[in-house]
Formats: C-alpha cells, structure tokens, sequence
C-alpha cells in the first residue's frame, strides 16, 4: 500500500516511529521536521517512487497526506 512505503519512508528519514505517522500528521509540528529534514526527505522520495518534485511544489507538502496524494498523482505507480 502507498501509504505504508511512505509512512515506512518518513520514519526513516525522520527518525521518529512508524506508528506516530498517520495521514494527519504535519512534517514540523506533528514529527518534528526542520528544513533540512524537509530537504532530505523530499529526496528520498523522489528516488523511492522515481520522481521529481517541483520546488513549487514541494512549499505545498504540509502533511503526509499531501504526500500521498502528490505520488499518487505524479508518479507511476
């Protein structure tokens, strides 16, 4: 499922536990993101699902569920 591989992706990347990532939860105030880990995470993703995302859009990703739905959109899954 989607949102399991990028629930597994955040935790990873962020450092924090798989069960606090659900579909509510924002980067900053919910998991404790900073720009850098933002930067780092965007990365990630981008060579998980073989995408490239947008700066512009990027500024839009607050949550995870902004995550799944811009992969779910742009990416061919």
């Amino acid at each position: 499922m989607l949102f399991d591989k990028i629930k597994e992706k955040i935790s990873e990347v962020l450092g924090v536990e798989a069960d606090d990532v659900t579909m509510e939860s924002t980067f900053i105030d919910d998991l404790g993101a900073d720009s850098i880990d933002l930067v780092e995470l965007v990365m990630a993703l981008e060579e998980e699902f073989e995408i490239q995302i947008p700066d512009e859009e990027v500024a839009k990703i607050k949550s995870v569920s902004d995550v799944v739905e811009y992969i779910k959109e742009n990416a061919n899954i």
